[in-house]
């Protein structure tokens, strides 16, 4: 199985219950539970990571619109546009493989910042991975992307 370098972490996210800010992080730990400190944690497996790209941050602000970097609800931004992969294919971060598990849908809480806002990113938004191997993941840790 190949590794093919794709890009690198930007920034990493976490949730917590009763906190409507994302809260930015220097390293996170996973597990195949999902982001261990996150409000999501083993809430939904198939949905447990929200991988996002700088890509999507740059759409809205070609369009004269700032939005704050975590506002798309991310676990890991990367400098690397994941959303064409396909359902299954493997990402390692770290020491941390992630499997693509399905495409973001839009939520209408992206509308707070300005209306068009989910229109823009409709297919945009990021996607979703679940954890198949546990381990940590830090800012500037590389983007591998596993098989071809």
């Amino acid at each position: 199985m190949s590794n093919k370098k794709v890009g690198q972490v930007l920034n990493l996210f976490v949730s917590h219950s009763g906190v409507s800010q994302r809260i930015e992080k220097d390293s996170l730990s996973f597990d195949t539970l999902g982001v261990v400190e996150d409000k999501f944690y083993n809430k939904n497996i198939e949905r447990s990571v929200l991988i996002s790209s700088m890509d999507s941050y740059n759409l809205i602000k070609n369009y004269g619109l700032e939005m704050p970097f975590g506002y798309l609800g991310e676990n890991i931004l990367l400098d690397y546009n994941p959303y064409a992969l396909e359902v299954g294919r493997v990402l390692r971060i770290g020491n941390t493989l992630l499997e693509i598990t399905q495409h973001c849908t839009i939520c209408n809480h992206l509308a707070v910042i300005d209306v068009k806002i989910p229109t823009l990113l409709k297919n945009d938004r990021g996607i979703f991975a679940k954890v198949i191997q546990s381990g940590d993941i830090k800012v500037t840790d590389e983007v591998y992307l596993l098989g071809e």
